[in-house]
């Protein structure tokens, strides 16, 4: 009887309660599975958007732009204004290529294979039939197309609209500001750069995409306020446009090595 009262209260206490199961080690094993999964995919995002970029624009229109605006404007400003349109371009394509995701994976994984190969067969083409003064040629071009707008919107801050030199001031920084916000924006759109961001979103981490692509831009952007007439004249663009095709090329490759199975899309 005595047994029987000892065995009821000790079930009914704390000292017949089945201890809680301890964590399990796989779910810290899996955790950090997963996590060293996708830090390399987000490096070979930021990488392959980066260096996309750098070879791409080098040399460009958009670099060219950058480059006249600033020997004749305060660079800050150009710089301003010509990054602003590249941060722009670069989210909505990163976006566009973000929503590819309703699509099947296999589908955008192969169709940005194809497109690397097509971009970088397109620019080794382009390159073996380029002159030695294709960068002259491009800069001597652009320069004549600002040298038209500067006197279609020069003669309104010259008319004396202005009332103070401080307002007078004010309005040319503004009116070069946009100048090199619309006119990069412009150049940019459809251009190769912005269809390698969007092949890239699509099938790569978009926030490393978007890193990469942004940064790239402001090397290269910087690199154009700063020495760009310089560059304009010692880089040759056939040998940059080059490189830029094996560098498509190798991530064709590096895409079809790594495999559906290892991409990663994140938003």
């Amino acid at each position: 009887m005595l047994q029987d009262k000892i065995s009821a209260s000790a079930g009914d206490g704390t000292h017949g309660a089945i201890p809680p199961p301890l964590p399990s080690l796989g779910d810290g094993v899996s955790s950090t599975a997963a996590d060293s999964q996708r830090f390399p995919n987000f490096w070979h995002g930021f990488v392959s958007s980066l260096s996309v970029i750098i070879v791409s624009e080098i040399g460009d229109k958009t670099f060219f732009i950058a480059a006249i605006m600033s020997m004749r404007h305060r660079r800050i400003v150009v710089f301003a204004g010509a990054i602003s349109a590249l941060i722009i371009m670069t989210v909505l394509s990163a976006l566009m290529g973000s929503l590819t995701q309703i699509i099947s994976r296999e589908y955008t994984h192969y169709a940005s294979i194809v497109l690397f190969v097509f971009f970088g067969v397109k620019m080794l083409y382009e390159a073996s039939h380029m002159s030695d003064d294709e960068g002259k040629e491009e800069f001597e071009e652009v320069e004549k197309t600002l040298n038209q707008k500067e006197m279609e919107t020069s003669a309104d801050v010259e008319s004396g609209v202005a009332s103070s030199t401080q307002h007078r001031l004010y309005t040319v920084l503004s009116r070069v500001f946009w100048q090199a916000l619309t006119l990069t924006f412009l150049a940019e759109w459809g251009d190769r750069s912005q269809l390698a961001t969007i092949i890239l979103a699509a099938r790569e981490n978009a926030w490393a995409v978007n890193i990469g692509a942004i940064l790239g831009h402001s090397l290269c952007t910087c690199l154009a306020v700063q020495a760009g007439s310089a560059v304009a004249k010692r880089v040759s663009v056939k040998t940059v446009t080059f490189v830029g095709g094996v560098v498509f090329l190798l991530f064709a490759v590096s895409a079809y090595v790594i495999g559906l199975d290892n991409t990663q899309v994140t938003v």
